[in-house]
């Protein structure tokens, strides 16, 4: 593999292991992947640039709970008096070669993760059952899903027959060292300030007891480092990138921004 600081031209990610090599592994033998990991720690960018780095055309669908099987596979449309099939996502990226990125696959509904199974395994195949056809992945298709397990578990869960066709790989936040050199290279900010944001970040993630939907993310953090790389005053860049999406409690929010002032 070559070194990340030769491409130059793809989507920026900072490794925090082998991720790369595994994806590009199972890009290599067909391998669908499952990338498991906490709200903003970097699964969709390391998609985006894996699928850049592969020379890939990259089709993303974000589930939620309406999404439907036709809504993947396709459906009929009347278009100037005469009836047209026109492909869904999932049946574009099989006929493109391309990868299919299912973020937040769980939060599908049940048949819609059921009826990808066959695309999942050895077959490869999607049956378009509106269209009669079954289409099958083209050279350079592969299937890639996330979700965030700490948020969805005792809510919704994968079946172990769905789980078990793919590879896993497991995400977290980093640690400060780690976070500032991605607030740096990821928006410009400078290095003393990157490491300020991520020690703030660190000390956020901190406080489990206070009952944060989710802890405060790096994609949070590399919000309020591009506000600050671009003129703002570090307590407004937080407070407008951090503090407000993390709650809508008045007090907790005055708690959180009495962090901000510590720290800046």
């Amino acid at each position: 593999m070559q070194p990340m600081a030769l491409h130059q031209s793809l989507p920026w990610y900072h490794p925090a292991g082998k991720e790369c090599e595994l994806f590009e592994r199972a890009f290599s033998l067909h391998l669908p992947l499952m990338l498991k990991g906490p709200t903003g720690c970097g699964k969709t960018r390391l998609v985006e640039h894996m699928a850049a780095r592969l020379g890939r055309p990259l089709v993303t669908v974000c589930c939620h709970d309406d999404t439907s099987v036709t809504d993947l596979l396709g459906r009929w449309l009347i278009r100037g008096g005469e009836t047209v099939w026109q492909d869904g996502p999932a049946t574009r990226a099989l006929r493109q070669g391309a990868i299919l990125y299912l973020d937040e696959l769980i939060e599908a509904r049940p048949d819609v993760v059921t009826a990808l199974h066959p695309l999942a395994d050895h077959r490869r195949t999607l049956f378009v059952e509106r269209h009669d056809e079954e289409v099958s992945a083209a050279d350079g298709f592969m299937l890639v899903v996330s979700f965030n397990p700490g948020y969805t578990r005792g809510l919704k869960e994968l079946k172990p027959s769905t789980r078990q066709r793919f590879m896993g790989i497991s995400f977290t936040y980093p640690d400060p060292e780690e976070e500032a050199r991605i607030l740096t290279g990821e928006t410009g900010v400078d290095a003393a300030m990157a490491k300020r944001l991520a020690v703030l970040g660190n000390k956020l993630r901190g406080l489990k007891e206070l009952g944060f939907a989710e802890p405060a993310s790096t994609r949070l953090l590399v919000n309020a480092a591009r506000l600050i790389h671009a003129g703002m005053a570090p307590r407004m860049a937080c407070d407008t990138a951090l503090v407000e999406p993390l709650s809508d409690d008045a007090d907790l929010l005055r708690g959180l921004r009495d962090l901000v002032r510590l720290a800046f």
